[in-house]
């Protein structure tokens, strides 16, 4: 069970560990005989990371979310269909007035899977359907593992006139995410219950694994030279250009939601799992999907957007949360003594002759509140 925490405005934690990683491979990049040495250590990384994940994926809140699948449709349409159509316009709208590789990098982004565990946490927070929130998610990384590869060799060509796809890339983003996540989640009836009660302690493990991963390849990037190609200016524009995505996407989904009469719960879940990125996903795969030297760059729009999300999420879930709390109404009095007690509260007389008429009314109310609150639309 996720725990709805308040939503904090403060800069996320890991953010400035991303940013202190990003400065150290800058000054002390990754060089020489060593490069082999480190790689191997965040391949071994990933596949942990994965296999943790896989470990942490409850089955049962899978199956009690499964049967929503016109909400899972919903979802899987934002991710990959809406995103990409939004990051492939961007794309071609400016193309030749902006660094290309950084234009590659905003398109990879919205290739990606969704989030799970920000996209279930925030959809809790928010009051929205839990279960359905955990069965999108997970299926967004899953059917992406496979999918994403595909979209960047339908869609993307990297500088130098590549294509961004290969099977060989396929089998080893399979071998390197899928199986350890299958592997993890196989084994979850036996090491499930650690796993779940050492959530803490194993999270330096998530952390770390995406932070050697960005190591290695802002080295790489450094090597090739990064900085005499990214400057302050690009950094706004992509600031820039990440929101605007994010707000368009959240703006369709929201007017779907509305179009199709989603319950609150469902617009909360297509909201949050509809409009997030991995940056846990999408920084392994650029790694197995494009030259070393151009990762760093590439994955950089991510780690600006991903941040994006974060706060603006956060402001949107703090405000549903408050919504429903006043859609939390106390029930109408029913029978004759707590007519009375509401009566005598508010120094009204009810005589005997109006007291059955009354009540049958505040009967068929509270029956027409109770249909109103549980279906409210968005």
């Amino acid at each position: 069970m996720v725990r709805a925490t308040k939503p904090s405005f403060l800069p996320d934690p890991f953010l400035l560990c991303l940013i202190a990683t990003v400065a150290a491979a800058s000054f002390v990049p990754v060089r020489g005989a060593a490069v082999p040495w480190v790689e191997a250590a965040t391949d071994i990384a990933i596949a942990l990371l994965f296999f943790l994940h896989g470990a942490k994926l409850s089955r049962e809140a899978v199956l009690a979310g499964a049967s929503n699948w016109r909400l899972h449709l919903y979802v899987l349409a934002s991710t990959y269909i809406l995103f990409p159509a939004v990051g492939l316009g961007l794309f071609a709208l400016l193309r030749g007035h902006g660094d290309g590789l950084l234009l590659t990098g905003l398109l990879y982004l919205s290739l990606l899977p969704s989030t799970v565990q920000s996209s279930i946490a925030f959809t809790a927070i928010a009051g929205g359907n839990v279960a359905a929130a955990v069965c999108s998610a997970s299926l967004s990384n899953i059917v992406g593992i496979v999918l994403t590869p595909l979209l960047v060799g339908l869609f993307m060509v990297v500088d130098g006139g590549g294509s961004g796809f290969s099977w060989h890339s396929v089998q080893a983003i399979a071998l390197q995410l899928l199986v350890p996540f299958m592997a993890g989640h196989l084994l979850r009836p036996w090491i499930g219950a650690f796993i779940d009660r050492n959530k803490r302690v194993l999270m330096p493990v998530d952390r770390g694994s995406i932070l050697l991963v960005v190591y290695t390849a802002f080295s790489a990037a450094v090597v090739g030279g990064i900085w005499t190609q990214v400057n302050i200016a690009d950094l706004l524009f992509l600031l820039l250009l990440s929101l605007l995505m994010l707000i368009i996407v959240m703006g369709a989904n929201l007017g779907l939601a509305r179009l199709v009469g989603l319950p609150r719960a469902d617009m909360i879940v297509l909201l949050f799992c509809g409009s997030k990125k991995s940056l846990v996903s999408g920084v392994p795969m650029a790694g197995a999907l494009f030259p070393a030297a151009q990762v760093g760059v590439i994955i950089l729009p991510l780690m600006i957007f991903h941040q994006i999300q974060l706060f603006l999420c956060a402001a949107l879930a703090g405000r549903f949360a408050r919504q429903g709390a006043t859609l939390r109404r106390p029930p109408l009095p029913r029978t004759v003594a707590e007519v009375e007690s509401a009566a005598q509260r508010l120094g009204l007389t009810i005589t005997e002759p109006c007291m059955a008429g009354v009540t049958a009314n505040l009967a068929l109310l509270d029956r027409h509140a109770d249909t109103l609150f549980a279906t409210d639309r968005p």
